[in-house]
Protein backbone atom coordinates (compact mmCIF):
# COMPACT_ATOMS: atom_id res chain seq x y z
CA UNK A 1 0.00 0.00 0.00
CA UNK A 2 1.05 3.28 -0.86
CA UNK A 3 2.33 6.28 2.00
CA UNK A 4 -1.50 7.71 3.50
CA UNK A 5 0.00 11.05 2.88
CA UNK A 6 0.22 9.79 -0.98
CA UNK A 7 -2.77 8.65 -0.62
CA UNK A 8 -4.91 11.43 0.55
CA UNK A 9 -3.43 14.02 -2.10
CA UNK A 10 -4.64 11.67 -4.95
CA UNK A 11 -8.15 11.78 -3.26
CA UNK A 12 -8.30 15.40 -2.67
CA UNK A 13 -7.15 15.31 -6.64
CA UNK A 14 -10.04 13.23 -7.58
CA UNK A 15 -12.15 15.20 -5.67
CA UNK A 16 -11.25 18.38 -6.62
CA UNK A 17 -11.47 17.22 -10.67
CA UNK A 18 -13.99 18.12 -13.11
CA UNK A 19 -16.08 15.61 -13.00
CA UNK A 20 -16.73 14.96 -9.26
CA UNK A 21 -16.76 18.64 -8.15
CA UNK A 22 -19.34 19.63 -11.01
CA UNK A 23 -21.49 15.98 -9.73
CA UNK A 24 -21.04 17.54 -5.97
CA UNK A 25 -22.15 21.03 -6.40
CA UNK A 26 -25.34 19.51 -8.44
CA UNK A 27 -25.89 16.50 -6.26
CA UNK A 28 -25.73 18.98 -3.19
CA UNK A 29 -28.35 21.72 -4.36
CA UNK A 30 -30.56 19.28 -5.02
CA UNK A 31 -30.13 18.11 -1.38
CA UNK A 32 -28.87 14.57 -2.63
CA UNK A 33 -25.83 13.18 -1.00
CA UNK A 34 -23.04 11.49 -3.24
CA UNK A 35 -19.77 9.71 -2.54
CA UNK A 36 -16.96 7.95 -4.75
CA UNK A 37 -17.16 4.43 -3.78
CA UNK A 38 -15.22 1.46 -4.17
CA UNK A 39 -11.96 1.08 -6.77
CA UNK A 40 -11.03 4.54 -7.29
CA UNK A 41 -11.19 4.96 -3.40
CA UNK A 42 -9.36 1.64 -3.33
CA UNK A 43 -6.89 2.52 -6.05
CA UNK A 44 -5.47 5.36 -4.77
CA UNK A 45 -4.71 4.02 -1.14
CA UNK A 46 -2.98 1.02 -3.70
CA UNK A 47 -1.30 3.68 -6.06
CA UNK A 48 -2.83 2.29 -8.94
CA UNK A 49 -4.24 3.73 -11.97
CA UNK A 50 -7.85 5.02 -11.46
CA UNK A 51 -9.27 4.16 -14.78
CA UNK A 52 -13.29 4.05 -13.87
CA UNK A 53 -15.42 7.19 -11.40
CA UNK A 54 -17.77 5.37 -9.98
CA UNK A 55 -20.35 7.22 -7.49
CA UNK A 56 -23.58 6.05 -5.50
CA UNK A 57 -25.61 8.45 -4.20
CA UNK A 58 -29.03 8.97 -2.47
CA UNK A 59 -30.97 9.91 -5.33
CA UNK A 60 -33.49 7.85 -7.40
CA UNK A 61 -32.21 7.30 -10.99
CA UNK A 62 -34.52 9.03 -12.91
CA UNK A 63 -32.88 12.12 -10.27
CA UNK A 64 -29.51 11.27 -11.38
CA UNK A 65 -29.92 11.66 -15.01
CA UNK A 66 -31.89 15.01 -14.20
CA UNK A 67 -28.54 16.03 -12.47
CA UNK A 68 -26.36 14.74 -14.80
CA UNK A 69 -27.86 15.69 -18.32
CA UNK A 70 -27.00 19.50 -18.20
CA UNK A 71 -23.21 18.38 -17.14
CA UNK A 72 -22.68 15.89 -19.77
CA UNK A 73 -21.38 15.75 -22.79
CA UNK A 74 -23.56 12.36 -23.26
CA UNK A 75 -25.53 9.98 -21.25
CA UNK A 76 -26.33 6.46 -21.42
CA UNK A 77 -28.31 3.68 -19.73
CA UNK A 78 -26.43 1.16 -18.63
CA UNK A 79 -29.35 -0.53 -16.20
CA UNK A 80 -31.81 2.07 -14.59
CA UNK A 81 -33.79 -0.82 -13.40
CA UNK A 82 -30.70 -1.85 -11.54
CA UNK A 83 -30.56 2.05 -10.50
CA UNK A 84 -27.02 2.93 -12.80
CA UNK A 85 -26.71 6.02 -15.02
CA UNK A 86 -23.30 6.60 -17.07
CA UNK A 87 -22.32 9.76 -18.62
CA UNK A 88 -19.07 11.28 -20.05
CA UNK A 89 -18.19 14.65 -18.25
CA UNK A 90 -15.53 16.64 -19.15
CA UNK A 91 -13.89 14.18 -21.35
CA UNK A 92 -14.11 11.33 -17.94
CA UNK A 93 -16.63 8.64 -18.21
CA UNK A 94 -18.48 7.92 -14.98
CA UNK A 95 -21.38 5.79 -13.81
CA UNK A 96 -23.73 6.79 -10.76
CA UNK A 97 -25.78 4.14 -8.96
CA UNK A 98 -28.51 4.60 -6.80
CA UNK A 99 -27.82 3.21 -3.01
CA UNK A 100 -28.90 -0.21 -2.91
CA UNK A 101 -30.30 -2.55 -0.43
CA UNK A 102 -31.00 -5.56 -2.75
CA UNK A 103 -33.21 -8.76 -1.26
CA UNK A 104 -32.05 -12.29 -2.18
CA UNK A 105 -34.48 -15.52 -1.87
CA UNK A 106 -31.65 -17.80 -1.48
CA UNK A 107 -33.35 -19.52 -5.03
CA UNK A 108 -32.82 -16.84 -7.85
CA UNK A 109 -29.96 -16.44 -9.92
CA UNK A 110 -30.25 -12.48 -9.43
CA UNK A 111 -31.56 -10.34 -6.87
CA UNK A 112 -34.66 -8.66 -6.31
CA UNK A 113 -33.57 -4.96 -6.92
CA UNK A 114 -34.27 -2.65 -4.00
CA UNK A 115 -33.12 0.72 -3.60
CA UNK A 116 -31.73 2.22 0.01
CA UNK A 117 -31.32 5.67 1.79
CA UNK A 118 -28.21 5.10 3.86
CA UNK A 119 -24.62 4.98 2.45
CA UNK A 120 -23.27 2.96 5.55
CA UNK A 121 -26.32 0.25 4.34
CA UNK A 122 -24.99 0.01 0.95
CA UNK A 123 -21.54 -0.79 1.80
CA UNK A 124 -22.36 -3.46 4.04
CA UNK A 125 -23.63 -5.28 1.16
CA UNK A 126 -20.96 -4.82 -1.24
CA UNK A 127 -18.48 -7.59 -2.09
CA UNK A 128 -15.47 -7.01 0.19
CA UNK A 129 -14.04 -4.43 2.43
CA UNK A 130 -11.37 -3.51 0.19
CA UNK A 131 -14.30 -2.22 -2.77
CA UNK A 132 -16.76 -1.17 0.79
CA UNK A 133 -14.91 2.27 1.17
CA UNK A 134 -16.38 5.43 0.35
CA UNK A 135 -15.32 8.91 -0.27
CA UNK A 136 -18.66 10.88 0.89
CA UNK A 137 -18.15 14.44 -1.45
CA UNK A 138 -21.37 15.92 -0.12
CA UNK A 139 -22.55 16.99 2.94
CA UNK A 140 -24.88 14.04 4.80
CA UNK A 141 -28.23 14.64 4.51
CA UNK A 142 -29.15 16.82 7.88
CA UNK A 143 -25.48 18.08 8.29
CA UNK A 144 -24.66 21.27 9.12
CA UNK A 145 -21.58 22.94 7.95
CA UNK A 146 -22.57 24.03 4.24
CA UNK A 147 -21.69 22.26 0.51
CA UNK A 148 -18.01 23.12 1.05
CA UNK A 149 -17.11 20.61 4.14
CA UNK A 150 -14.77 18.56 3.98
CA UNK A 151 -14.65 15.27 1.76
CA UNK A 152 -15.31 12.23 4.23
CA UNK A 153 -14.26 8.65 4.40
CA UNK A 154 -16.50 5.85 5.24
CA UNK A 155 -15.19 3.04 6.26
CA UNK A 156 -18.06 0.35 7.41
CA UNK A 157 -16.26 -3.31 7.55
CA UNK A 158 -12.63 -2.11 8.18
CA UNK A 159 -11.39 -1.79 4.03
CA UNK A 160 -8.61 0.40 5.43
CA UNK A 161 -7.02 -1.69 7.64
CA UNK A 162 -7.51 -4.50 5.26
CA UNK A 163 -5.79 -2.71 2.42
CA UNK A 164 -2.74 -2.49 5.00
CA UNK A 165 -2.74 -6.17 5.97
CA UNK A 166 -3.33 -7.06 2.11
CA UNK A 167 -6.80 -9.05 2.57
CA UNK A 168 -9.41 -9.81 0.78
CA UNK A 169 -12.70 -9.87 3.25
CA UNK A 170 -16.05 -9.37 3.39
CA UNK A 171 -17.99 -6.66 5.13
CA UNK A 172 -20.37 -9.03 7.02
CA UNK A 173 -19.85 -12.69 7.39
CA UNK A 174 -19.15 -14.31 4.30
CA UNK A 175 -21.37 -16.77 4.61
CA UNK A 176 -24.31 -14.24 4.42
CA UNK A 177 -22.55 -12.81 1.58
CA UNK A 178 -21.80 -15.46 -0.40
CA UNK A 179 -25.32 -16.90 -0.41
CA UNK A 180 -26.70 -13.21 -1.04
CA UNK A 181 -24.36 -13.57 -4.30
CA UNK A 182 -21.88 -16.69 -4.60
CA UNK A 183 -20.57 -15.16 -7.28
CA UNK A 184 -18.34 -13.24 -4.82
CA UNK A 185 -16.73 -16.50 -4.12
CA UNK A 186 -15.13 -16.03 -7.73
CA UNK A 187 -14.62 -12.72 -7.04
CA UNK A 188 -12.72 -13.04 -4.37
CA UNK A 189 -9.95 -15.43 -5.95
CA UNK A 190 -9.96 -12.55 -8.99
CA UNK A 191 -9.45 -9.67 -6.42
CA UNK A 192 -6.91 -11.97 -4.54
CA UNK A 193 -5.07 -12.84 -7.89
CA UNK A 194 -5.28 -8.98 -9.40
CA UNK A 195 -4.19 -6.92 -6.23
CA UNK A 196 -1.45 -10.10 -4.85
CA UNK A 197 -3.55 -10.03 -1.47
CA UNK A 198 -4.32 -13.32 0.60
CA UNK A 199 -7.29 -14.28 1.31
CA UNK A 200 -9.19 -14.18 5.01
CA UNK A 201 -9.29 -17.52 6.67
CA UNK A 202 -12.65 -17.23 7.09
CA UNK A 203 -13.34 -16.56 3.93
CA UNK A 204 -11.90 -19.41 2.46
CA UNK A 205 -13.80 -21.58 4.87
CA UNK A 206 -17.04 -20.20 3.67
CA UNK A 207 -16.02 -20.35 -0.01
CA UNK A 208 -14.93 -24.19 1.00
CA UNK A 209 -18.84 -24.75 2.64
CA UNK A 210 -20.71 -23.28 -0.16
CA UNK A 211 -18.39 -24.21 -3.14
CA UNK A 212 -22.03 -25.95 -4.43
CA UNK A 213 -23.98 -22.85 -4.70
CA UNK A 214 -21.73 -21.62 -7.61
CA UNK A 215 -23.79 -23.60 -9.50
CA UNK A 216 -26.71 -21.05 -8.93
CA UNK A 217 -24.72 -18.87 -11.12
CA UNK A 218 -25.63 -18.92 -14.86
CA UNK A 219 -22.95 -19.76 -16.79
CA UNK A 220 -22.33 -16.93 -18.47
CA UNK A 221 -21.61 -14.79 -15.47
CA UNK A 222 -19.43 -17.60 -13.96
CA UNK A 223 -17.53 -17.24 -17.79
CA UNK A 224 -17.33 -13.82 -17.37
CA UNK A 225 -15.63 -13.57 -13.92
CA UNK A 226 -13.11 -17.12 -15.24
CA UNK A 227 -11.58 -14.62 -17.71
CA UNK A 228 -11.33 -12.06 -15.63
CA UNK A 229 -9.40 -13.78 -13.67
CA UNK A 230 -7.11 -15.34 -16.09
CA UNK A 231 -6.64 -12.04 -17.68
CA UNK A 232 -5.00 -10.55 -14.81
CA UNK A 233 -1.26 -10.88 -14.68
CA UNK A 234 -0.90 -13.44 -12.48
CA UNK A 235 -4.32 -15.36 -12.34
CA UNK A 236 -2.36 -18.47 -10.85
CA UNK A 237 -3.17 -17.67 -7.36
CA UNK A 238 -7.00 -17.41 -8.27
CA UNK A 239 -6.37 -20.74 -9.96
CA UNK A 240 -5.49 -22.67 -7.07
CA UNK A 241 -7.36 -20.83 -4.35
CA UNK A 242 -10.39 -22.15 -6.56
CA UNK A 243 -9.34 -25.59 -6.90
CA UNK A 244 -8.61 -25.72 -3.38
CA UNK A 245 -12.21 -24.55 -2.37
CA UNK A 246 -13.73 -27.11 -4.65
CA UNK A 247 -15.47 -24.45 -6.71
CA UNK A 248 -13.17 -25.09 -10.02
CA UNK A 249 -15.11 -28.43 -9.46
CA UNK A 250 -18.15 -27.12 -9.98
CA UNK A 251 -16.60 -24.75 -12.73
CA UNK A 252 -14.46 -26.27 -14.77
CA UNK A 253 -13.47 -29.80 -13.23
CA UNK A 254 -11.17 -30.65 -15.88
CA UNK A 255 -8.47 -28.85 -14.23
CA UNK A 256 -8.77 -29.77 -10.83
CA UNK A 257 -8.67 -33.18 -12.32
CA UNK A 258 -5.16 -32.77 -13.71
CA UNK A 259 -3.84 -33.42 -9.91
CA UNK A 260 -3.29 -37.02 -11.24
CA UNK A 261 -2.25 -39.59 -8.29
CA UNK A 262 1.38 -40.65 -8.36
CA UNK A 263 2.27 -44.67 -8.33
CA UNK A 264 5.26 -45.90 -6.62
CA UNK A 265 6.92 -46.52 -9.59
CA UNK A 266 5.54 -44.69 -12.66
CA UNK A 267 6.72 -41.38 -11.99
CA UNK A 268 5.64 -38.57 -13.96
CA UNK A 269 5.18 -34.88 -13.63
CA UNK A 270 2.39 -33.02 -11.32
CA UNK A 271 0.15 -31.91 -14.04
CA UNK A 272 -1.98 -29.45 -12.52
CA UNK A 273 1.34 -27.61 -11.21
CA UNK A 274 2.70 -27.82 -14.70
CA UNK A 275 -0.68 -26.55 -16.67
CA UNK A 276 -0.52 -23.75 -13.94
CA UNK A 277 3.26 -22.81 -14.72
CA UNK A 278 2.58 -23.15 -18.45
CA UNK A 279 -0.20 -20.77 -18.02
CA UNK A 280 2.18 -18.43 -16.30
CA UNK A 281 4.75 -18.59 -18.71
CA UNK A 282 2.81 -17.87 -21.51
CA UNK A 283 1.59 -15.04 -19.70
CA UNK A 284 5.03 -13.63 -19.75
CA UNK A 285 5.38 -14.40 -23.00
CA UNK A 286 2.92 -12.33 -24.57
CA UNK A 287 4.26 -9.78 -22.46
CA UNK A 288 7.53 -10.02 -23.96
CA UNK A 289 6.44 -10.64 -27.98
CA UNK A 290 3.63 -8.47 -28.22
CA UNK A 291 4.14 -5.75 -25.23
CA UNK A 292 1.64 -3.73 -27.15
CA UNK A 293 -1.25 -6.16 -27.71
CA UNK A 294 -2.28 -6.40 -23.80
CA UNK A 295 -3.80 -9.89 -22.10
CA UNK A 296 -4.85 -12.69 -24.67
CA UNK A 297 -7.63 -14.47 -23.32
CA UNK A 298 -7.61 -17.12 -25.98
CA UNK A 299 -3.49 -17.98 -25.16
CA UNK A 300 -4.58 -18.03 -21.94
CA UNK A 301 -7.06 -20.60 -21.47
CA UNK A 302 -5.11 -23.14 -24.12
CA UNK A 303 -2.57 -22.79 -21.81
CA UNK A 304 -4.68 -23.76 -18.60
CA UNK A 305 -6.12 -26.74 -20.82
CA UNK A 306 -3.39 -27.61 -23.11
CA UNK A 307 -3.53 -31.35 -20.97
CA UNK A 308 -7.01 -31.64 -19.81
CA UNK A 309 -6.88 -35.19 -22.10
CA UNK A 310 -4.10 -36.51 -19.68
CA UNK A 311 -6.21 -37.93 -17.31
CA UNK A 312 -8.81 -39.58 -19.72
CA UNK A 313 -5.40 -41.09 -21.86
CA UNK A 314 -3.14 -42.19 -19.03
CA UNK A 315 -1.61 -45.44 -19.14
CA UNK A 316 0.93 -47.18 -17.50
CA UNK A 317 3.12 -49.08 -19.48
CA UNK A 318 6.19 -51.12 -17.13
CA UNK A 319 7.49 -47.99 -15.29
CA UNK A 320 6.47 -45.86 -17.39
CA UNK A 321 3.18 -43.40 -17.78
CA UNK A 322 1.78 -42.72 -21.25
CA UNK A 323 -0.68 -40.38 -22.18
CA UNK A 324 -0.96 -41.15 -26.05
CA UNK A 325 -3.80 -38.57 -28.22
CA UNK A 326 -4.37 -36.51 -24.96
CA UNK A 327 -4.26 -33.92 -27.62
CA UNK A 328 -7.16 -34.72 -29.87
CA UNK A 329 -9.24 -35.82 -26.62
CA UNK A 330 -7.73 -33.13 -25.25
CA UNK A 331 -9.43 -30.71 -27.72
CA UNK A 332 -12.48 -32.54 -27.63
CA UNK A 333 -12.84 -31.86 -23.94
CA UNK A 334 -12.48 -28.09 -24.02
CA UNK A 335 -14.28 -27.74 -26.70
CA UNK A 336 -17.49 -29.40 -25.09
CA UNK A 337 -16.66 -27.39 -22.03
CA UNK A 338 -16.00 -24.13 -23.17
CA UNK A 339 -19.65 -24.00 -25.21
CA UNK A 340 -21.42 -25.20 -21.43
CA UNK A 341 -19.66 -21.88 -20.25
CA UNK A 342 -21.23 -20.17 -23.50
CA UNK A 343 -17.89 -18.95 -24.98
CA UNK A 344 -18.34 -17.17 -28.19
CA UNK A 345 -17.70 -19.69 -30.88
CA UNK A 346 -14.71 -18.22 -32.33
CA UNK A 347 -12.65 -18.12 -28.62
CA UNK A 348 -14.59 -21.95 -28.57
CA UNK A 349 -12.72 -23.13 -32.00
CA UNK A 350 -9.51 -21.40 -31.18
CA UNK A 351 -8.90 -22.61 -27.88
CA UNK A 352 -9.33 -26.33 -29.32
CA UNK A 353 -7.41 -26.43 -32.24
CA UNK A 354 -4.40 -24.69 -30.17
CA UNK A 355 -4.81 -27.51 -27.56
CA UNK A 356 -4.77 -30.04 -30.50
CA UNK A 357 -1.80 -28.34 -32.33
CA UNK A 358 -0.12 -28.19 -28.81
CA UNK A 359 2.69 -31.62 -29.46
CA UNK A 360 3.22 -30.97 -33.16
CA UNK A 361 6.19 -29.30 -32.63
CA UNK A 362 8.05 -32.35 -30.47
CA UNK A 363 10.30 -34.41 -32.52
CA UNK A 364 11.50 -31.45 -34.39
CA UNK A 365 14.89 -31.22 -32.51
CA UNK A 366 15.21 -35.17 -33.38
CA UNK A 367 15.01 -35.12 -36.78
CA UNK A 368 14.91 -32.48 -39.40
CA UNK A 369 12.15 -31.40 -40.66
CA UNK A 370 11.02 -30.91 -44.61
CA UNK A 371 10.38 -27.96 -45.87
CA UNK A 372 6.89 -29.18 -46.76
CA UNK A 373 7.04 -30.03 -43.00
CA UNK A 374 6.66 -26.62 -42.26
CA UNK A 375 4.84 -25.30 -44.23
CA UNK A 376 1.89 -27.54 -43.18
CA UNK A 377 3.00 -26.30 -39.78
CA UNK A 378 2.00 -23.26 -40.59
CA UNK A 379 -0.93 -24.25 -42.98
CA UNK A 380 -2.89 -26.08 -40.02
CA UNK A 381 -2.15 -23.34 -37.34
CA UNK A 382 -3.40 -20.65 -39.52
CA UNK A 383 -3.89 -17.43 -37.92
CA UNK A 384 -3.11 -18.91 -34.28
CA UNK A 385 0.47 -19.67 -35.27
CA UNK A 386 1.74 -16.92 -32.99
CA UNK A 387 -0.30 -18.50 -30.35
CA UNK A 388 1.07 -21.77 -30.84
CA UNK A 389 4.21 -20.24 -30.38
CA UNK A 390 3.44 -18.91 -26.94
CA UNK A 391 2.07 -22.11 -26.25
CA UNK A 392 4.03 -24.35 -27.74
CA UNK A 393 7.47 -22.34 -25.80
CA UNK A 394 5.47 -22.12 -22.43
CA UNK A 395 4.84 -25.78 -21.87
CA UNK A 396 8.56 -26.40 -21.76
CA UNK A 397 8.83 -26.73 -17.69
CA UNK A 398 11.19 -29.18 -17.30
CA UNK A 399 13.75 -28.78 -15.02
CA UNK A 400 17.10 -30.56 -16.72
CA UNK A 401 18.68 -27.01 -18.06
CA UNK A 402 20.17 -28.61 -21.03
CA UNK A 403 16.58 -30.37 -22.11
CA UNK A 404 14.75 -27.16 -21.17
CA UNK A 405 17.69 -25.54 -23.53
CA UNK A 406 17.54 -27.49 -26.57
CA UNK A 407 14.01 -27.23 -26.90
CA UNK A 408 14.73 -23.51 -27.17
CA UNK A 409 16.72 -23.71 -29.80
CA UNK A 410 15.13 -26.19 -31.89
CA UNK A 411 11.59 -23.76 -31.32
CA UNK A 412 14.13 -20.96 -32.43
CA UNK A 413 15.85 -22.96 -35.56
CA UNK A 414 11.39 -23.69 -36.37
CA UNK A 415 10.84 -20.23 -36.37
CA UNK A 416 13.80 -18.57 -37.87
CA UNK A 417 12.92 -21.51 -41.66
CA UNK A 418 9.15 -20.04 -41.19
CA UNK A 419 10.54 -16.58 -41.31
CA UNK A 420 12.47 -17.43 -44.24
CA UNK A 421 9.69 -19.65 -46.32
CA UNK A 422 7.10 -17.17 -45.48
CA UNK A 423 9.41 -14.18 -46.81
CA UNK A 424 10.03 -16.73 -49.89
CA UNK A 425 6.56 -18.07 -51.03
CA UNK A 426 4.51 -15.70 -48.70
CA UNK A 427 3.42 -18.79 -46.47
CA UNK A 428 0.64 -17.13 -44.80
CA UNK A 429 -1.73 -17.54 -47.75
CA UNK A 430 -0.85 -20.54 -48.77
CA UNK A 431 -3.03 -21.62 -51.60
CA UNK A 432 -2.71 -23.94 -54.66
CA UNK A 433 -1.35 -22.76 -57.71
CA UNK A 434 -4.66 -22.28 -59.63
CA UNK A 435 -8.12 -21.65 -58.22
CA UNK A 436 -11.14 -23.56 -58.82
CA UNK A 437 -12.45 -21.65 -61.85
CA UNK A 438 -8.83 -22.37 -63.70
CA UNK A 439 -9.15 -26.14 -62.57
CA UNK A 440 -12.64 -26.20 -64.22
CA UNK A 441 -11.15 -25.08 -67.69
CA UNK A 442 -7.90 -26.77 -67.75
CA UNK A 443 -10.39 -30.28 -67.04
CA UNK A 444 -13.23 -28.77 -68.92
CA UNK A 445 -15.76 -29.95 -66.03
CA UNK A 446 -18.63 -27.86 -64.09
CA UNK A 447 -18.67 -27.54 -60.40
CA UNK A 448 -18.62 -30.43 -57.94
CA UNK A 449 -16.87 -32.58 -56.20
CA UNK A 450 -14.19 -33.20 -58.62
CA UNK A 451 -12.69 -29.43 -58.18
CA UNK A 452 -12.44 -29.73 -54.42
CA UNK A 453 -10.56 -33.09 -54.76
CA UNK A 454 -8.63 -31.17 -57.88
CA UNK A 455 -7.83 -28.39 -55.53
CA UNK A 456 -7.17 -30.21 -52.39
CA UNK A 457 -4.14 -32.45 -54.28
CA UNK A 458 -2.77 -29.17 -55.86
CA UNK A 459 -2.61 -28.00 -52.55
CA UNK A 460 -1.10 -30.78 -51.27
CA UNK A 461 1.54 -30.19 -54.08
CA UNK A 462 2.42 -26.79 -52.94
CA UNK A 463 3.09 -27.66 -49.58
CA UNK A 464 5.22 -30.62 -50.63
CA UNK A 465 7.16 -28.45 -53.14
CA UNK A 466 6.33 -24.42 -52.61
CA UNK A 467 5.24 -22.89 -55.55
CA UNK A 468 4.46 -25.11 -58.56
CA UNK A 469 3.84 -22.22 -61.29
CA UNK A 470 0.84 -21.91 -63.27
CA UNK A 471 2.16 -23.89 -66.26
CA UNK A 472 4.37 -26.72 -64.02
CA UNK A 473 0.59 -27.09 -62.19
CA UNK A 474 -1.77 -27.15 -65.32
CA UNK A 475 0.34 -30.25 -65.91
CA UNK A 476 0.09 -32.06 -63.02
CA UNK A 477 -3.29 -31.19 -62.51
CA UNK A 478 -4.04 -33.28 -65.91
CA UNK A 479 -1.78 -35.82 -65.04
CA UNK A 480 -3.56 -36.65 -62.05
CA UNK A 481 -6.90 -36.33 -63.50
CA UNK A 482 -6.09 -38.94 -66.09
CA UNK A 483 -4.91 -41.10 -63.59
CA UNK A 484 -7.96 -40.84 -61.83
CA UNK A 485 -9.78 -41.41 -64.82
CA UNK A 486 -7.96 -44.82 -65.49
Amino acid sequence: MTDMAEATARLHALVASAPTSDLAAAFAAAGHELALVGGPVRDAFLDRPVTDLDFTTSARPDEILALVAPLAEATWDVGREFGTIAARIGGADVEITTYRADQYDGVSRKPAVAFGDSLEDDLVRRDFTVNAMALRVTPPRGATGGADAAPQLVDVGGGLEHLLARTIDTPQAPERSFDDDPLRMMRAARFAAQLGFDVAPRVVTAMTALAERIRDISAERVRDELSKLLLTDRPVPGVRLLTETGILDRVLPEVPALRLEADEHAHHKDVFEHSLTVLQQGIDLEASRNPDAGPDLVSRLAGLLHDIGKPATRRIEGRTVTFHQHDLVGARMAKQRLRELRFDNETVKAVSRLVELHLRFYGYGEQAWTDSAVRRYVRDAGPLLERLHILTRSDVTTRNRRKAERLDFAYDDLERRIAELQEQEELDAVRPDLDGNRIQEVLGIPPGRAVGEAYRMLLEQRLEHGPLGEERAERVLREWWAARGA
